[in-house]
């Protein structure tokens, strides 16, 4: 921890929450027409074993009764903005970086999930043991449910180290199940709340991980995903959405998304550690070489996905210049 080397969530499970209880959580929420499930969201937040907590909500124009249920809770730890209504990852980013809210750890969630009762103590459990000046990111596994609240599944369980070579080509946590102590809020602060990105979650993974923070994936669900069909981005464990990330790539969706990250993490090429720096400058110049030389580069560069199926798609986006 000392290099700020990233840890296995097991290499922290002896962790104790006596020490977390005081700690101050600003709970980021971002709403858009979200009355159906919201409710459900918010007792969630009541439940929490961990008391000490604040509810920050960034509307991006609802026109249903949202607000109205918000301000009807009735909890006095809830204030209100309005969110840049630029979709879903701005709103996120724009939330994060508001200089009125200050606490010592940060979550993110969506407006249609459930919390675990335990959720934050866990979270605060394993994250307070990461020095304060340290970068630290909790995220992990869901557990699916229906509309109704019905147990359909679980997203994937990802068993191979959180890792910079990772992060740059896929996010292993939702932002749903993210988060993060105050050095790692610095620097989404620093980065903007107006960087282009594909999505703020795989962002806080790259921005951590490429700092030498800490990254702290979770086996053990702490979040009921709700899948329904106003989902922006839903569960990616099925077949089904196998397929869409394969015509992702072949459309060129992929190398877009990877184009969005190069600008974004050279911008903030200063906070990366030197051998990150130097993956982020042979990622983005391979992307354009002959094939013989991308896929020898690709392959030394040890980039990797966290599945096997994962890798194998990674592999087909190098071979068709998609990555």
């Amino acid at each position: 921890m000392n290099n700020h080397s990233l840890h296995s969530f097991d290499e922290l499970r002896e962790a104790s929450s006596s020490d977390c209880d005081g700690a101050k959580v600003a709970i980021m929420m971002c709403s858009f027409n979200g009355v159906s499930f919201l409710k459900e969201q918010l007792d969630s937040f009541e439940r929490q074993h961990h008391r000490n907590w604040e509810l920050y909500v960034s509307d991006d124009g609802s026109q249903d009764d949202t607000l109205e249920l918000i301000k009807r809770w009735g909890c006095e730890r809830v204030k209100i903005f309005d969110g840049p209504r630029k979709g879903f990852s701005a709103n996120f980013l724009s939330l994060t970086c508001r200089e009125e809210i200050n606490a010592d750890y940060y979550a993110w969630s969506d407006q249609d999930d459930i919390w675990r009762q335990e959720k934050l103590q866990r979270a605060l459990s394993y994250l307070q043991k990461v020095p304060a000046n340290v970068p630290a990111l909790y995220c992990g596994r869901t557990e699916l449910v229906s509309e109704t609240g019905l147990h359909v599944g679980y997203s994937p369980n990802f068993s191979l180290a959180p890792h910079f070579n990772n992060a740059l080509v896929q996010n292993i946590g939702g932002g749903n199940t993210m988060v993060f102590n105050q050095a790692a809020r610095l620097l989404l602060q620093k980065a903007g709340g107006d960087v282009i990105v594909p999505s703020h979650d795989w962002w806080a993974y790259q921005l951590v991980s490429g700092s030498g923070g800490v990254v702290l994936y979770d086996s053990e669900p702490m979040v009921l995903y709700r899948q329904h069909g106003d989902n922006l981005i839903g569960a990616n464990s099925s077949w089904l959405a196998r397929l869409r990330r394969l015509r992702m790539i072949f459309k060129g969706r992929f190398y877009e998304w990877n184009g969005q990250n190069i600008i974004a993490l050279e911008s903030m090429f200063s906070c990366l550690k030197d051998e990150h720096r130097a993956t982020l400058s042979r990622f983005k110049n391979l992307r354009n070489k002959s094939l013989f030389a991308r896929v020898f580069g690709f392959f030394r560069l040890g980039l990797y996905r966290q599945t096997l199926m994962g890798n194998l798609g990674l592999v087909l986006a190098v071979l068709l210049k998609k990555i």
